[in-house]
C-alpha cells in the first residue's frame, strides 16, 4: 500500500490537490519554529561567549587553556547523543505529527537550560558541578537533535513553494537572532559586573533567560496546527485503509539507507560544511579572540555582535533571492568562497587592525549567510513526506557530530601546534566538502516537496502552478515524442542498411 500522499500517477493534477496556504496559519508557523530555533541558539551563542568564565567555575584546577578546552569539551559532547535525539524524535515526528514533538523538544531545551544556571560551582560540590553541566548538556543535546530538523520540516511542509527559500530563511534568523541576545546579554554583564561577581553569579543569568522564552515558544508551538502535507499524508491513509490509520505510518530505516542514499549523503554535506562554519564563527571566535590573540573578552564579544547583527539583515535576502535562482548556486558560491578566503580572513582577523578584524569575521559571515539562507529550504525537499523528519534528523545529527566538534579541535589544534592559522586550514577543508555537494545537490526551488502536491499562496497562483504542471506535461509529450520520431527514423535507416546487405549477400538470408 503506498503512503505518498501524491495524487496517482495514472490520475492528472486537478486544481483541488493544489494546497492554498492559509497566510495566519502560515505566520503562526514561521514564528513558532523560529522562535524555538532562537532558543536553542540562544543557549549555544552564550555557551560560548561564558566558555572562558565556565572553566574557571568548573574546572578550577586546570591551567587557563585546558580550562577552555574542558569547558568547550562539555559543549561538544552533547552532539554525541544528538543522532540518538534524532532518530527518536524522527521516528515520533513521522508517526504522531511534527507539531507534537517541536513542543517536547522546546520544552526539554527549556528546562536543561535553565538548569545549567542552577548549578552550583566546583568549589561548592566538587566533582558533582561538571558532571551536573555535562547532564544538562546532554539533554539539551537529545532535545536538539530533533529540534532544528522538525522546525525546518514544519516550516517547509507549510511554506508555498515559491516562498519555501524566503520563508525557511527564518529559522536561521532565529537561530542568529537568539545568538545575538545571548552575546549582548554576555556584553552587558561584562562591562557591568566586576570579574568576581561574574565568576560569582553574573554567568548564570543568561541561562535563566531561556524559562521564560521556553514558555513563549511552548505557547506558539501549540497554537500552531500541523502542517497540511502530514495531515494529507493522513487523511490519504485514512481513505486507503481506516486500520492502518488507527496504526499509524511506521518508518523503515533500512528502506531510507538503501532507497535514499544519494539524498543522505548530500544532507550530510550541506550540514558539514554550513555547521563547521557555523559553530567557528558563532561559537569559537569569541574564544579564539580572547585566549589565542589575547583580546578582551568583551571586545571580541562585541566585534561577533556586529557581525551578527549584519548577518541578520543579509539573511532573508539570501533566502528571498534562492526563490528566484536557486539554492545550489548559494552553496556553490558560499564553498567557494570558503575554500578561497579563509587565509586571507584569518590574516585580517590576526591583525591588530579592529578595522580588519572585523572584515576578516565579516567575510566568513556573509559566506555563512550563503548557507544558512538556503538550508532549511534544501534538506526537508530531498525526502518524502512519509520519511522525511526520520531520515532528516538521522543525517543531520550524524553530520553534527562531526560539526559539533569545531570549537574544541580547533582549540586544540591550535593549542598544540601554535599556528593560529589552523581555523582556515579546517574551514578550508569543509569549504570542499561543501563544492562536491553542491555539484550533487538537486534544484529544488519553486518546486513542491518530494513526494507531496504543490502549494500555493492563493488561488490565482494554484492556477497559475496547475497551468505549469500541464505545460511541463505537455512539453515533456512533445519531447517524448520528438524522441520515438527520431528512433523511428534510425529504426527505418537500420532497416535499409540491412535490406541493402541482404540483397548484396542473398546466401546471409
Amino acid at each position: 500500500m503506498s503512503q505518498s500522499v501524491s495524487p496517482s500517477p495514472v490520475q492528472p493534477l486537478q486544481i483541488d490537490d493544489i494546497t492554498v496556504i492559509d497566510n495566519t496559519k502560515l505566520k503562526k508557523a514561521v514564528t513558532a519554529a523560529a522562535l524555538g530555533n532562537a532558543m536553542e541558539w540562544f543557549d549555544f551563542g552564550v555557551y560560548g561567549f561564558v566558555a572562558t568564565a565556565l572553566g574557571k567555575v568548573f574546572f578550577p584546577e586546570a591551567s587557563p587553556a585546558v580550562q577552555t578546552i574542558a569547558a568547550l569539551g562539555t559543549f561538544s559532547v552533547p552532539f554525541l547523543v544528538r543522532p540518538l535525539g534524532g532518530v527518536f524524535f524522527g521516528i515520533m515526528g513521522d508517526r504522531f505529527g511534527r507539531q507534537k514533538v517541536l513542543s517536547l523538544t522546546i520544552v526539554i531545551m527549556a528546562i536543561s537550560t535553565f538548569c545549567i544556571g542552577l548549578i552550583p560551582s566546583y568549589e561548592a560540590i566538587g566533582l558533582w558541578a561538571p558532571l551536573l553541566l555535562l547532564l544538562c548538556k546532554l539533554a539539551q543535546g537529545f532535545s536538539v537533535g530533533g529540534e532544528y530538523t522538525g522546525a525546518a520540516i514544519f516550516v517547509a511542509e507549510y511554506a508555498p513553494d515559491r516562498q519555501r527559500g524566503f520563508l525557511g530563511s527564518w529559522l536561521d534568523f532565529g537561530s542568529i537572532a537568539g545568538f545575538v541576545l545571548g552575546a549582548g546579554l554576555v556584553v552587558l554583564l561584562h562591562t557591568t559586573l566586576a570579574e568576581q561577581r561574574f565568576l560569582d553569579w553574573g554567568w548564570r543569568l543568561p541561562f535563566f533567560v531561556a524559562g521564560p522564552l521556553g514558555l513563549l515558544g511552548l505557547y506558539l508551538r501549540h497554537a500552531a496546527e500541523e502542517t497540511p502535507a502530514f495531515t494529507q499524508q493522513l487523511e490519504k491513509l485514512e481513505k486507503e485503509d481506516r486500520d492502518a490509520l488507527k496504526e499509524r505510518p511506521t518508518v523503515s530505516f533500512k528502506e531510507i539507507f538503501l532507497k535514499y542514499r544519494k539524498a543522505l549523503s548530500i544532507c550530510i554535506g550541506v550540514v558539514l560544511v554550513t555547521n563547521i562554519t557555523y559553530y567557528m564563527l558563532l561559537t569559537y571566535m569569541p574564544t579564539y579572540l580572547s585566549s589565542s590573540l589575547g583580546y578582551s573578552e568583551e571586545h571580541g564579544v562585541l566585534i561577533i555582535v556586529v557581525v551578527m547583527i549584519g548577518m541578520l539583515f543579509v539573511q532573508p535576502i539570501v533566502g528571498f533571492l534562492s526563490d528566484k535562482v536557486g539554492r545550489k548556486p548559494f552553496l556553490l558560491i558560499g564553498s567557494v568562497g570558503l575554500l578561497i578566503l579563509s587565509i586571507p580572513a584569518f590574516h585580517f582577523i590576526g591583525s591588530d587592525n579592529v578595522g580588519l578584524i572585523f572584515l576578516g569575521l565579516l567575510l566568513i559571515a556573509v559566506l555563512l549567510n550563503c548557507m544558512t539562507g538556503v538550508m532549511a529550504s534544501t534538506l526537508p525537499a530531498l525526502f518524502p513526506t512519509r520519511i522525511r523528519y526520520s531520515a532528516l534528523a538521522s543525517a543531520f545529527n550524524v553530520a553534527i557530530i562531526v560539526a559539533g566538534l569545531t570549537p574544541t579541535v580547533a582549540a586544540w589544534l591550535v593549542e598544540g601546534t601554535n599556528d593560529v592559522m589552523m581555523p582556515a586550514y579546517y574551514l578550508i577543508v569543509a569549504a570542499v566538502i561543501g563544492l562536491v555537494t553542491s555539484f550533487f545537490l538537486p534544484e529544488t526551488a519553486n518546486r513542491p516537496l518530494r513526494g507531496d502536491t504543490p502549494n500555493a499562496a492563493n488561488k490565482r497562483e494554484a492556477k497559475v502552478l496547475l497551468q505549469q504542471a500541464y505545460d511541463h506535461i505537455e512539453e515533456t509529450v512533445q519531447e517524448v515524442d520528438a524522441e520515438i520520431a527520431e528512433l523511428e527514423e534510425r529504426l527505418a535507416s537500420l532497416r535499409e542498411r540491412r535490406q541493402r546487405l541482404a540483397d548484396r549477400h542473398p546466401h546471409l538470408e
